[in-house]
């Protein structure tokens, strides 16, 4: 079978955050992923391989007290663009709005680079919240 294009791998990693799968995620993560998160300020955590993309990733789409919803996606070869916006509460402020560079390699996620519009913290799940 022929490897997942971007689009249908981008498609399913949306998919799991928007769903709260987190298992959808297992076999989208290549070996040597690299992803940065959007914080800490300036620049991110940064994670390094596939166990620690996917052990950060499985935490957030498993935190069924936030909403992820994108809000454009847009592939071009083996990058994808995808414009978010990620709700932590109930309040009109518990909001961020962000956009990933995405890069895939034999239908499997390799980079994700993560940027967004915040002035602080954006409480996020770790691994320890999506245990509970």
């Amino acid at each position: 079978m022929p490897p997942r294009t971007t689009a249908a791998v981008i498609d399913l990693f949306n998919q799991a955050f928007v769903q709260h799968e987190p298992d959808v995620l297992n076999d989208l993560v290549g070996e040597g992923c690299v992803m940065e998160a959007i914080q800490p300020a300036p620049d991110g955590e940064r994670y390094v391989g596939r166990d620690a993309c996917l052990a950060f990733w499985r935490a957030l789409a498993a935190d069924r007290t936030t909403q992820f919803a994108p809000e454009d996606v847009a592939v071009a070869g083996d990058r994808a663009t995808i414009r978010w916006r990620y709700r932590f509460g109930d309040a009109p402020g518990d909001s961020v709005r962000g956009v990933n560079l995405m890069r895939v390699e034999d239908g499997r996620i390799v980079e994700a680079l993560g940027y967004s519009k915040t002035a602080g913290e954006v409480p996020l799940a770790t691994e320890s919240d999506a245990d509970e």
